[in-house]
């Protein structure tokens, strides 16, 4: 079997568009082959069954997470959600009391964000433009979208496919006019994967999601919390199931955090945009929070 990754040019720059979807895309099947087998699978096996050499293999696990397949093998086992729990379980005492709703540094990341009006949302996008593209991402290509106040919505297509995508994210802002526009997206989109520079953020949503999606910023990268200390850091604790449906509706994934949300057995729970990319999303986050480490 031909090795797709040898047809790029060689002066391509690392982590381009095309490598970006080809290495979410090996992530993808590399989870599969980890599911499908009973033991931890050698890594000159692992390599064969992805149809490419075990050095070049390595080379692109490496590039992708900065650890090795082997590591890798761990972050993307099925316990690895119950040893986060067990040893990064953020409690979220102080979540609100950040002052994460104005400008702040979060994990080296910096979001400055607006929520809109609760009158505003209510009219379901009346009156607002909302520009949108397609954008690669570490997981994988996602449908990006964006008013004139910042990115308002973030789906990925991997697993649910671009039609089941925009259904989804245009029935939150039914009356908003819709326009495609790369050119807009791109300065706004890729700073934010790549997690450099400020991105702004224009939060649509109702007064209660707000809150829990305010709590999910407090949750740092490469740990998790559960629902119900969402629940707890929101000042509502018996409105577990809410919180739950509110994680599942935060409209701009992976930069409000929903993935590292997770039930109390350690269990992933669901994910709006399915769970390989949020068990994707949690294994890169340990690979990269483990490999700035000190050894």
């Amino acid at each position: 079997m031909s090795d797709p990754a040898r047809t790029l040019p060689a002066t391509e720059p690392a982590q381009t568009g095309v490598e970006a979807r080809y290495h979410y895309a090996l992530m993808r099947r590399a989870m599969q082959a980890i599911d499908a087998a009973e033991t931890p699978i050698a890594l000159s096996d692992l390599a064969a069954q992805m149809g490419m050499s075990t050095a070049h293999f390595q080379r692109l696990f490496s590039a992708w997470v900065g650890v090795s397949p082997k590591r890798y093998q761990q972050y993307l086992a099925l316990g690895h959600a119950r040893d986060l729990l067990a040893t990064r379980h953020s409690t979220l005492h102080t979540a609100l009391e950040t002052g994460l709703s104005g400008s702040g540094r979060l994990h080296d990341l910096f979001l400055r964000w607006e929520a809109m009006s609760p009158g505003d949302y209510a009219l379901g996008g009346a009156g607002l433009t909302i520009r949108w593209a397609h954008r690669d991402s570490p997981f994988g290509e996602a449908l990006v979208m964006a008013t004139d106040k910042g990115l308002c919505g973030i789906a990925f297509t991997a697993e649910t496919g671009r039609a089941a995508a925009w259904a989804d994210m245009t029935a939150r802002w039914p009356r908003a006019t819709y326009t495609e526009d790369a050119a807009h997206i791109a300065p706004l989109a890729d700073p934010a994967f790549a997690q450099r520079g400020e991105t702004r953020l224009h939060m649509l949503g109702a007064p209660f999601q707000i809150k829990v999606w305010e709590a999910l910023l407090a949750i740092p990268s490469g740990h998790v919390s559960t629902y119900s200390d969402l629940a707890q850091a929101i000042g509502s604790p018996r409105a577990v199931r809410a919180v739950g449906t509110a994680v599942g509706r935060n409209p701009v994934s992976f930069l409000i955090p929903c993935h590292r949300a997770i039930r109390k057995s350690g269990g992933l729970g669901g994910y709006h945009w399915g769970l390989p990319v949020k068990r994707a999303m949690l294994a890169w986050e340990s690979a990269q929070s483990d490999a700035t480490q000190p050894s």
